[in-house]
């Protein structure tokens, strides 16, 4: 039976706990043995780990010390896929450069906050997206560092309308039709890793073309 591990926490604005469980029961309908850790602590035992299929993070911000990230990142180096979403994934550890050039990005902005915005898929015969029409969505649109190596496979457009922020509340011209990568898949090391920057509140998993790409996402990253 193949074994996943959800590691769930960090900023309770993304909902954690309730997001992880819609992907729980997900795997377990799979025929997934599955563990939940509340505890980053999880990721010292590398020998646990190693015996993984998968890993999917839900831990939006916090810190994770050098020992949890280092064996985390040997443990998909060695075979163990990793899965998720939004900042869950995307800005888990924002002092973690290690971690993020794993994952291959990084959340900087969402400007406008929860706005509608439309997503294009790019690459329409990966197994992942294969089927899925372009879609629309609101929610946080997420403006992110990006890794060059990344296989893109949806991306979004930006406005460059939206204010950035309380703390720099002016627009941001400068982005006007930006195109920024919103689902893709890479390796590290010998593992796969996918990720998905929408997933900002629990309805957005209602989008059925979004919960679809994640289930494909974590099933593809699966060893």
């Amino acid at each position: 039976m193949k074994k996943a591990l959800i590691v769930t926490g960090g900023w309770e604005g993304h909902e954690p706990y309730k997001s992880a469980q819609i992907f729980n029961e997900f795997l377990i309908s799979c025929g997934y043995e599955t563990k939940i850790s509340t505890n980053l602590d999880v990721y010292l035992n590398i020998a646990e780990l190693k015996l993984m299929n998968l890993i999917v993070p839900v831990w939006t911000m916090g810190e994770i010390t050098r020992n949890q990230e280092k064996n985390l990142l040997q443990a998909v180096a060695s075979g163990v896929g990793i899965a998720g979403w939004h900042g869950c994934m995307g800005d888990s550890f924002r002092q973690s450069t290690d971690y993020q050039f794993m994952v291959g990005g990084q959340w900087v902005a969402h400007p406008g906050g929860i706005i509608n915005y439309d997503v294009q898929i790019t690459n329409t015969t990966d197994q992942i997206t294969k089927g899925i029409s372009n879609f629309s969505i609101c929610t946080e649109q997420y403006y992110m560092h990006v890794d060059p190596s990344n296989e893109v496979l949806a991306t979004t457009q930006f406005k460059g309308d939206q204010i950035i922020s309380d703390i720099a509340p002016y627009k941001c011209e400068w982005i006007t039709d930006n195109i920024m990568p919103v689902v893709w898949k890479r390796k590290w090391g010998q593992g796969k890793v996918f990720y998905n920057s929408i997933g900002h509140k629990l309805s957005d998993f209602d989008v059925p073309e979004v919960l679809e790409i994640i289930k494909r996402g974590i099933l593809w990253a699966s060893r």
